[in-house]
């Protein structure tokens, strides 16, 4: 099962953690859904997702003021002994002492947010679906060219890192060289990015190591893209018949999701930047609406009709 460090969410949400003495290293959350407990403070607790993120808006807040302290301290040992990943305020809000108090008794750290309850909401549930949506991890090169996503593969030593090279010279953005982890956010939807160790990194035979993001700039590296289309590059093989027209598409599959595929035959003199561009304009004219293959097609049949009458 996928899972990642609360001290990762912690940092990435710009949280501030007011029970600081508790070890967030240890908390794993595993569930992408977050739980606003509002049942669960009236003392309804059938059902408690008890391994979500538990988020606290302005309204549980408003709720938990008007409570006597007793109720508030029973309530409060409810929630908390049930080893809850942790508890988040959003809009600021200040937690009382009794929550703090029965938080640091049973480790379960308590975090408060600037952000609004719906905006925040949205924004760690759509981080959380990419963290811990099912991932594999593939050899290839991930360039975002044009806008569109486009996975390079093909067997070692082939060309790959070259072409992303010149691509990146011609102003599209590397994701990932030599290994790509693809994540599977959604039945149609899978993002690319690379390990942490190689981010930003091609490697040149010949040459060795290239810190793409030194050379480069800023502007030449992205840190995750889609993935829209796949171009795997092959020897040239005589005997092999390639397609000519793109009529219909060929097909990849990633995590059950998928993706369009072109295989490319290398010969020396193939320009590979320049097919990668034309493949990926390509592929968005296609999106739009248009068919250059199909188009072609239709004007054939047009000009055998207009000839037999």
């Amino acid at each position: 099962m996928q899972s990642v460090n609360l001290s990762k969410i912690i940092e990435k949400m710009e949280l501030q953690n007011l029970t600081p003495d508790i070890d967030v290293s240890d908390i794993q959350v595993t569930q992408t859904d977050i739980n606003r407990p509002a049942l669960q403070l009236t003392g309804f607790f059938e059902h408690f997702p008890t391994d979500r993120v538990q988020v606290i808006g302005f309204v549980e807040y408003t709720y938990l003021q008007r409570l006597d302290i007793e109720r508030k301290k029973d309530i409060y040992e409810q929630i908390l002994s049930t080893k809850i990943p942790c508890i988040i305020f959003c809009r600021d809000l200040r937690p009382d002492e009794e929550i703090l108090d029965a938080a640091n008794r049973h480790g379960v750290p308590v975090l408060v947010t600037a952000k609004t309850t719906s905006a925040f909401m949205a924004e760690i549930i759509r981080w959380l679906n990419v963290e811990l949506a099912p991932c594999i991890s593939i050899h290839g090169v991930l360039v975002d060219v044009y806008g569109e996503g486009v996975l390079i593969m093909g067997e070692s030593g082939i060309g790959k890192s070259e072409a992303a090279l010149e691509l990146i010279k011609r102003g599209h953005r590397l994701v990932s060289d030599d290994v790509v982890e693809i994540h599977k956010v959604s039945d149609v939807s899978l993002v690319g990015s690379a390990p942490d160790i190689t981010r930003h990194f091609i490697e040149l035979r010949g040459i060795g190591i290239v810190d793409v993001k030194t050379l480069f700039g800023v502007q030449s590296v992205k840190e995750t893209s889609n993935i829209d289309m796949v171009i795997k590059l092959e020897d040239w093989n005589r005997e092999k018949e390639y397609d000519r027209l793109g009529l219909e598409e060929q097909y990849i599959e990633f995590l059950g999701n998928k993706v369009v595929c072109h295989s490319i035959p290398i010969r020396p003199g193939r320009n590979l930047a320049v097919i990668v561009e034309s493949a990926a304009v390509n592929h968005r004219q296609k999106k739009m609406g248009y068919n250059a293959a199909q188009e072609l097609y239709n004007r054939v049949q047009a000009n055998l009709i207009k000839g037999n009458k």
